[in-house]
């Protein structure tokens, strides 16, 4: 490409402009905790001297250019004028294409954008799709913008077709064609939408995949599943996800944003779940009774006030607040908020404590167990959790179990360090393709065996727990364990209140990266009246056992709590 216009000095970035304007003294950028977190791993990696991936200005700052210099809005007072990017816009691009290795690949190959609408996602991801298809500097580029639907799939496919129609410079290497832009005497490339009810899906050798609005889409996992199968023959592919909130339930939008949450969430787990290859930005309210503070809006709309149109948003705002009907679709369009039966528990801050304790220094008398049970998939947990005198803390004690047999396999699949946490003594496998309910007895003896903690009460969900009942009878009594219901009734009112103790850092769980997880996974599932229960979807990779055998624990010890304090 020739004649450009702009050109960034060599140590232009972006990335770093944006994250100082939300965290030096007086920034004034207002962002999501998810978004801010993902910027905070991105600034690590970029003073990461060992890792294998580092950042490259030069890199980043071509797509920046190529995007300012050749692409044109198409549509509207700004059709035929350039695109000047917002440096929202800029740090999200640089990181895309920033990371290389020493061999000159990138490190991501997926990026996900979740920002409310009209904020100019549609605008970014065709720009980048021709960036790909003729300056990304890959041999026969094949780009495709995919979605159920084909008009779906068209959207992202012709503003890129517009943007080339009002480009001289992009005119002459791409040619405008019924079904797809080619840029065969350039390059052999060609950029395609496709959808479901394509004869083309299989086969392809795809170097860019552009999926836009996947809340929309309904059954999309196999469409999904096949165009990212379809990037593995390339050496640097990219695929990019825009959408903002939606209605449709446990399809292929919640199982990216899910994804997206573990991710984040592991990046300051040493032990958390990884992916190195994708990156995630979730422009979204932190809660949300945020969306009637004006001051809160931009956490999920970057571009308000100048992409979009502030004084619009504010005038839906007002509607909704004199008609509740409104409220759940604007904070789901225009906030990012999902509309569903189950919302957030606690964020990553609330739920975390980092306190560490030695419980043979505790010197515990006397514990409360909760258990809850699987067979093969699910984890099996076993929790005690207790008080020593003259201390406000409630401190937990954990043990995990999975069989023998899936061990490997759930660690693969799931892409979770079930293997780590065992050689770490935090997990535990049980002989054959089950968990063996004696391995819990067996742990619990070892702590009255070793800390002389003594089973005061306990509570376990009674679903398929006969045999393990009879077992803890006979070795406890009668009186000791009863059945904790798992619904609403039982669960509400103790959940409400374990979750205010974690927000006050009351509950100290030894940092135990299993229990985080597992808290860090779960929902609650509402009712009209306000009444939760936890919920953990539908993603399988997703547990929350841990917090399940927590709480069965922690309803025991409210129920108990007077005659429990009075002995220790």
């Amino acid at each position: 490409m020739v004649d450009n216009h702009i050109h960034y000095a060599d140590d232009y970035n972006p990335a770093r402009e944006y994250w100082e304007t939300f965290v030096q003294n007086g920034g004034k950028q207002v962002v999501s905790k998810k978004l801010h977190r993902t910027y905070q791993k991105i600034m690590a990696d970029m003073d990461d001297n060992d890792s294998e991936f580092y950042y490259s200005n030069r890199r980043a700052n071509h797509a920046l250019e190529f995007i300012e210099n050749y692409c044109r809005h198409s549509k509207g007072k700004m059709g035929g004028k350039h695109i000047v990017l917002e440096l929202w816009e800029k740090a999200f691009i640089a990181t895309i294409f920033g990371f290389i290795d020493g061999a000159g690949n990138r490190k991501y190959q997926r990026a996900v954008l979740i920002i409310g609408k009209k904020n100019g996602k549609s605008l970014i991801a065709s720009a980048i799709a021709l960036y790909m298809l003729i300056a990304d500097g890959e041999s026969g580029p094949e780009v495709y913008s995919i979605a159920t639907k084909k008009d779906q799939a068209k959207i992202i496919w012709n503003e890129s077709k517009r943007m080339v129609s009002k480009s001289p410079a992009l005119a002459r290497r791409i040619k405008r064609r019924v079904n797809d832009l080619s840029s065969e005497d350039y390059n052999d490339g060609a950029f395609k939408p496709v959808s479901s009810d394509s004869d083309t899906l299989d086969g392809l050798n795809s170097s860019c995949i552009l999926m836009d609005e996947i809340h929309q889409w309904k059954n999309g996992e196999p469409l999904y599943n096949i165009m990212a199968d379809g990037i593995t023959a390339r050496e640097q592919p990219l695929v990019l996800i825009t959408s903002t909130a939606g209605t449709v339930r446990e399809d292929i939008y919640d199982q990216i944003y899910e994804e997206a949450e573990m991710t984040i969430n592991g990046y300051d787990q040493k032990d958390g779940y990884r992916d190195e290859r994708s990156i995630f930005f979730i422009y979204e309210l932190d809660k949300k009774s945020e969306w009637t503070d004006e001051s809160c809006w931009v956490k999920a709309n970057p571009g308000l006030g100048t992409i979009k149109n502030r004084k619009t948003l504010a005038e839906k705002v007002e509607k909704a607040k004199k008609n509740n009907r409104l409220v759940k679709n604007l904070v789901c369009k225009e906030f990012n908020i999902r509309e569903t039966s189950t919302e957030s528990w606690l964020s990553f801050d609330e739920l975390l404590n980092k306190t560490p304790f030695d419980i043979k220094t505790l010197k515990p008398r006397y514990g409360i167990v909760g258990t809850d049970l699987s067979q093969t998939t699910d984890l099996t947990c076993a929790t005690v959790i207790f008080k020593v005198p003259n201390d406000k803390q409630l401190y937990v004690k954990q043990m995990y179990w999975l069989p023998e047999d899936v061990l490997e396999e759930r660690a693969n699949e799931d892409n979770i360090p079930y293997t780590l946490w065992k050689e770490q003594g935090l997990l535990r496998t049980s002989q054959g393709n089950k968990v063996y309910y004696r391995d819990i007895l067996d742990w619990l003896e070892e702590l009255q065996n070793q800390f002389d903690i003594y089973i005061f009460k306990g509570g376990y969900d009674s679903w398929s727990a006969q045999y393990y009942v009879k077992d803890l009878e006979a070795r406890y009594g009668v009186e000791t364990f009863e059945p904790v219901i798992q619904g609403k009734k039982t669960l509400s009112s103790p959940m409400t209140s374990l979750g205010a103790d974690l927000k006050a850092k009351k509950i100290v769980y030894n940092n135990n990266p299993i229990l985080k997880w597992c808290m860090s996974n779960t929902t609650v599932d509402v009712d009209k009246n306000g009444n939760i229960q936890p919920d953990k979807g539908s993603n399988r990779r997703k547990r929350i056992d841990g917090l399940a055998s927590l709480l069965d624990a922690y309803v025991i010890y409210e129920k108990y709590q007077d005659d429990y304090l009075a002995v220790i």
